[in-house]
C-alpha cells in the first residue's frame, strides 16, 4: 500500500499518521505521477516518468498521436493498458490530456496538465 496524495502533499489521517491508498486508489496514483515526472530527471530510474512535457514541440497535426504514444510509455510498467487519449487546449497556452486506461475491465480515465 503507498501513502495517498492529495495536490502533491500527503494526506494526514488527523491522529498522527498518514493515509495509505491502496488497489485502483494506488494505481490511479502511480499513473498520475509516472505521467507528470518528466522523463530521465531520476538518474537511477531513467524511464521513470514521460516525455509529455515535450509535446509542446511537435506539430499539432501530430500532437495527438505523440501523447497516446508518450502516455503508453509512461505506463508501461504499471498493470494498466492504454485504450485512447484525448488532448484538449487548456488554459493560457496549456494542454489537458485525459488518458483512457483499462484495467481488470475497468475503464479508468487519468487527466493531466500540460504546461
Amino acid at each position: 500500500m503507498a501513502l495517498k496524495l492529495q495536490s502533491g502533499d500527503y494526506v494526514p489521517d488527523g491522529v498522527g499518521g498518514l493515509i495509505r491508498a491502496g488497489g485502483r486508489e494506488a494505481l490511479l496514483q502511480r499513473a498520475l505521477f509516472r505521467l507528470t515526472a518528466r522523463r530521465g530527471t531520476f538518474p537511477f530510474l531513467p524511464e521513470l516518468g514521460s516525455r509529455l512535457g515535450q509535446l509542446g514541440a511537435v506539430p499539432p497535426a501530430q500532437r495527438q498521436a505523440a501523447a497516446a504514444q508518450y502516455a503508453a510509455e509512461a505506463l508501461e510498467q504499471e498493470a494498466l493498458a492504454v485504450e485512447s487519449v484525448e488532448l484538449t487546449a487548456g488554459a493560457e497556452g496549456a494542454m489537458d490530456l485525459t488518458v483512457h486506461c483499462l484495467w481488470q475491465g475497468e475503464s479508468l480515465p487519468v487527466t493531466v496538465e500540460i504546461i
